[in-house]
């Protein structure tokens, strides 16, 4: 089995976040000032995938109360029955018009068996993110942290992700935010367990500003 087929689980991830601290002086700074991060897990599925999509580009506390909504209103959330919804109930529980047209192509392909998310456990992560890229609307981004919170991959690292680029830079205690390409670049000595890096960065950030990062799903 490869590295990057090892599901991260309670104690492969506390073996990860020791590692990390025994490595890198300001990770191990993090987790002496926090306490260890949470695993942060979802299950994989389409009412994940969705979840990710709302998250793009809007506040989490908006997309949870959003998504909170959709389950309200379709219980369970399947894609077929994701598909019954009108634009006009999508668009009252939070949806953009870009999101809709997105998840209604995500469900029609899941519905009509065009597509099975489950095999996706079974790739590679660049394979499992090339798949998840190819549909409208789910980028890099969103593929990554679909790979990371709900396939549990270790060595996931969501440069897009602005509270990650934001982490990295206070717990670096760098000048200025890093793009993209720096955070990349930065990534290495954190290699395979860059997904268990994000999360402390990420515990990081919500500790800092008070949230209580046990209740945050990612």
């Amino acid at each position: 089995m490869q590295h990057s087929q090892i599901i991260l689980n309670e104690n492969v991830f506390a073996q990860g976040v020791r590692l990390l601290a025994d490595r890198d002086a300001h990770l191990a700074d993090v987790v002496e000032k926090y306490g260890p991060p949470a695993l942060w897990v979802r299950e994989p599925g389409f009412p994940t995938l969705v979840y990710i999509i709302l998250e793009q580009q809007v506040s989490l506390a908006s997309a949870k109360a959003a998504f909170n909504r959709l389950k309200a209103a379709v219980c369970p959330l399947t894609p077929r029955r994701f598909l019954k919804l009108t634009d006009s109930q999508l668009l009252g529980i939070g949806f953009s018009r870009q999101k809709t047209l997105y998840t209604r192509l995500l469900a029609e392909s899941l519905s009509r068996r065009y597509f099975d998310l489950r095999d996706l456990q079974d790739l590679q992560d660049d394979a499992a993110r090339k798949m998840l890229v190819a549909f409208k609307g789910i980028g890099k981004w969103t593929a990554d942290i679909y790979l990371l919170s709900a396939l549990r991959r270790p060595d996931i690292w969501p440069t897009g992700d602005l509270a990650l680029a934001t982490a990295v830079q206070e717990v670096k205690r760098l000048r200025r935010r890093p793009s993209p390409e720096r955070l990349e670049k930065m990534s290495a000595p954190w290699r395979p367990w860059r997904a268990v890096a994000a999360r402390l960065f990420w515990h990081h950030y919500l500790s800092k500003r008070g949230q209580r990062t046990s209740e945050i799903s990612l």
